[in-house]
């Protein structure tokens, strides 16, 4: 079938706009009006409304948005979907809670979704369909939210998974803004996606290296589109389709980049190339918005003490995000090309995927067995020039510690950020997600990263690991000085008068 703009919404949506009809419109209309007479009475709250969607990731980066608005002076109120997989968020919640008052949690009902309800192998089509689910239970508390005599909505800001939402908050005539996570140029893809739709009946899996002329951006070959993307027929590809024609209807998108990052994206978007028949989308740069992190114990104070004896610019740092997994066999091929290298390292190695059976039995993944998953004896054949560390590692301290030099990564946006903030130049070695994306914007556009080669096409050898560390250290062709420059001006656009803080300042404040 041929996908319409209204296709997702009428085939997977059929009930929200006549519940919000009934449930704004019905008896609460005459409340609504007594109310809004009791709020000219009183002083009211200057409040912003979040809504992440499920899952640890997607609610760390609300709330380090939200601690700049409550620096602002705002109220924020983040509400939070229950995840429909086994995860706790109490821990993180409590803490937050605790040291920043002004950040108030609301957990809506929780909704049983089973992982095979959704016929799609990507968790982003489940998702979707998990906030599609809840809008009944966001309209209820996003209205009682509202109609609060002391509380002054500004803005509701929603992650992109949460497109669906948009209709609520139009219907209770509060401002929607999306919050993308991602860059600017990932931002510009998905604007585009509606175009690139229409353009082909094939999928760009079936396009494979074709190059997608996307306005801004360097060609993009169609098999570097996010994994859920690939494939036309996907519920994960629909909701991405929904996603890119909600986007012009937002009053903006609050963008986690910085202008001098992103300039040729970031004017290609406000020239409205990506959305011929609309007007442009306003975007708002308030990056880099990286996590505030402490220096706390157990591992990570001992991979810090670790650097803090090594010489300045050094060390080769490796980690891969949280869900970065890597065979056994892949393991041992970046150990020896480490250990041949000749290089200091840091690398946070991560037990490999469960099988189907395993996952089963265990409800997490274990904590990596280093004897088992690496060569015999590499542990301690490095140990005067290396430390492997299980599972994690405190990533933002380490990438701003002075004795690391590289940063080997998956390309995740808040990696990225988090090493251009250290002034660390990259090896780029994409994993999922959008991360082939970012790889291609990092290595030609922005020119911060260098590639790695055979990530595609299964194992990487020990050779290109060693050759691509060796490269990155040794930076003959000014990639150091790119980095450190990109590094300066992230810290002015973050600075008072810079071009994030005056947009946040401007939006918000003024509006």
């Amino acid at each position: 079938m041929r996908w319409t703009r209204d296709r997702f919404l009428h085939d997977r949506i059929p009930a929200p706009n006549h519940f919000l009809y009934i449930y704004i419109h019905g008896s609460d209309l005459r409340r609504g009006r007594r109310e809004k007479k009791q709020k000219k009475k009183m002083k009211m709250e200057e409040t912003i409304v979040l809504y992440p969607s499920p899952g640890m990731g997607h609610l760390v980066s609300m709330v380090e948005l939200a601690k700049l608005f409550t620096r602002q002076g705002f109220k924020v109120i983040i509400l939070i979907v229950p995840p429909s997989y086994h995860t706790s968020t109490a821990p993180f919640i409590t803490t937050v809670s605790a040291s920043n008052p002004s950040i108030t949690f609301h957990h809506l009902p929780k909704i049983d979704l089973p992982p095979d309800s959704v016929p799609s192998p990507h968790h982003e089509a489940l998702q979707f369909e998990l906030i599609r689910l809840h809008i009944p239970n966001l309209t209820r508390a996003l209205h009682s939210i509202s109609s609060n005599p002391s509380t002054s909505v500004r803005a509701f800001i929603a992650d992109f998974f949460c497109s669906t939402s948009i209709d609520v908050a139009a219907h209770l005539n509060i401002p929607f803004y999306f919050f993308f996570t991602s860059g600017a140029a990932v931002l510009a893809t998905l604007l585009y996606l509606t175009t690139l739709h229409e353009s082909t009946t094939l999928s760009f899996r079936e396009l494979g290296k074709t190059p997608l002329d996307i306005p801004g951006l360097p060609p993009l070959p169609a098999i570097d589109m996010p994994l859920p993307t690939l494939d036309r027929d996907d519920p994960a590809y629909e909701g991405f389709l929904y996603f890119s024609h909600q986007l012009p209807k937002a009053k903006g998108v609050i963008l986690n980049s910085f202008e001098s990052l992103e300039p040729r994206a970031l004017k290609s978007i406000s020239d409205g190339l990506h959305v011929p028949n609309a007007p442009p989308v306003p975007v708002h740069c308030i990056g880099p918005l990286i996590m505030s992190e402490k220096r706390g114990g157990g591992g990570g104070d001992d991979c810090l003490k670790w650097l803090d004896v090594q010489p300045e610019k050094s060390v080769v740092f490796l980690c891969f995000g949280s869900l970065g997994l890597f065979s056994a066999g892949q393991l041992r091929e970046i150990a020896l090309g480490l250990e041949r290298s000749g290089h200091r390292f840091l690398w946070v190695v991560r037990s490999p995927p469960l099988t189907a059976e395993q996952s089963k039995l265990v409800s997490a993944t274990p904590e990596p067995d280093l004897d088992a998953l690496l060569p015999p004896g590499f542990v301690e054949r490095t140990k005067e020039r290396g430390l492997v560390v299980k599972s994690w590692a405190p990533q933002a301290a380490v990438l701003s510690h002075g004795s690391v030099g590289g940063f080997v990564t998956h390309c995740g946006w808040n990696s990225v950020l988090e090493a251009i903030c250290g002034g660390v130049p990259m090896v780029a070695w994409p994993l999922y997600a959008e991360q082939r994306m970012n790889r291609v914007f990092l290595v030609e556009e922005m020119k911060l990263a260098i590639p790695i080669d055979g990530f595609d096409r299964g194992i990487v050898g020990a050779m290109e690991v060693e050759r691509r560390v060796r490269q990155l250290m040794s930076d003959d062709g000014g990639l150091r000085e790119r980095v450190l420059r990109a590094k300066h001006e992230a810290m002015a656009a973050l600075s008072k008068g810079g071009s994030s803080n005056s947009v946040l300042i401007n939006a918000w404040k003024n509006n």
